[in-house]
């Protein structure tokens, strides 16, 4: 076992989505060296969803050669009964499941006047919906444990948003709804629930037009491991809450919404009272960040 083999991560029971590759792949390999228990769910499909593979045992294999423990699933997120097999694999094995890391996803990326309603409805199934299932899965378990991480990811083109992923991007914006309401949920019980946004060179990423990389040896700035701290970070001990943090190239950062002072027109208020406003209605330079609803 590694060096890390005394950390806090050590025995606890992780579950990653779409650990097959890439980004989970990396989160992985980072929980397996301090010691943590995984459960590595991988459909093993192409990165438009199609087909089928192997890549969780593959992964699986390289975490036992660490001298970890780790199992493979092979089902799809999307799926509600496979969704729950997931959670239900980590507690046959390993009787609990501490942590969870929603990672999975696709891309069917098209301009939205040329994309089909079933390219928009993949696109969410798997990574809103299949978020959704899993989460909901695995959140009895750990509210009445009364300790659980959840970590969902989002993305910047959810986030800031970004040409020709309308599907995708309204997916991972959706991932800030879902956890701003379960951080409230979750938060009597130790159940802490964040959101990252990543950047790296992965085989998804790959597929983006302009995107020259080869994810099978990415630039060293570019690296999935360097967005792995930022996972551990929010399924620590002292993790945050609710929080969006932004991880990419060795750089990581909070997002987070602020809103302004209202214009307050009173219950006469008209389109043109409003529009005599609108400078200050825009205006930003003050804002605050915005507090959760109760």
């Amino acid at each position: 076992m590694s060096e890390f083999n005394d950390s806090e991560f050590q025995d606890k029971v992780v579950v990653i989505t779409g650990a097959g590759n890439g980004l989970g792949r990396s989160h992985a390999h980072e929980f397996a060296k301090r010691g943590a228990k995984i459960v590595i769910n991988d459909l093993g499909g192409a990165v438009d969803g199609s087909g089928a593979g192997d890549s969780a045992d593959t992964v699986v294999a390289e975490i036992k050669a660490m001298g970890a423990s780790a199992i493979a699933n092979k089902a799809s997120v999307s799926d509600k009964a496979g969704a729950k097999s997931i959670i239900d694999d980590a507690l046959n094995a390993y009787g609990r499941i501490d942590i969870l890391v929603n990672n999975a996803g696709i891309l069917r990326d098209k301009s939205f006047k040329k994309m089909t309603l079933e390219e928009w409805d993949l696109v969410m199934q798997v990574h809103l919906n299949g978020t959704a299932y899993v989460t909901h899965a695995a959140w009895p378990y750990l509210n009445e444990q009364k300790y659980g991480r959840i970590v969902l990811t989002s993305s910047g083109s959810g986030i800031y948003g970004n040409f020709g992923q309308a599907n995708y991007g309204a997916a991972k914006m959706g991932m800030l709804g879902l956890m701003n309401v379960l951080a409230l949920e979750g938060a009597r019980n130790n159940v802490r629930i964040n959101t990252l946004a990543p950047g790296a060179a992965t085989r998804m990423i790959a597929t983006i037009p302009g995107r020259d990389i080869d994810p099978n040896d990415p630039p060293a700035e570019s690296a999935p491991k360097l967005v792995s701290p930022a996972v551990l970070f929010m399924c620590s001990e002292e993790a945050p809450n609710g929080a969006v943090i932004n991880a990419a190239g060795g750089k990581y950062f909070r997002t987070q919404v602020f809103v302004n002072q209202p214009v307050v027109l009173g219950v006469d208020a008209t389109f043109e009272d409003l529009q005599m406003q609108a400078e200050t209605l825009m205006d930003m330079s003050k804002a605050k960040p915005r507090q959760r609803a109760r």
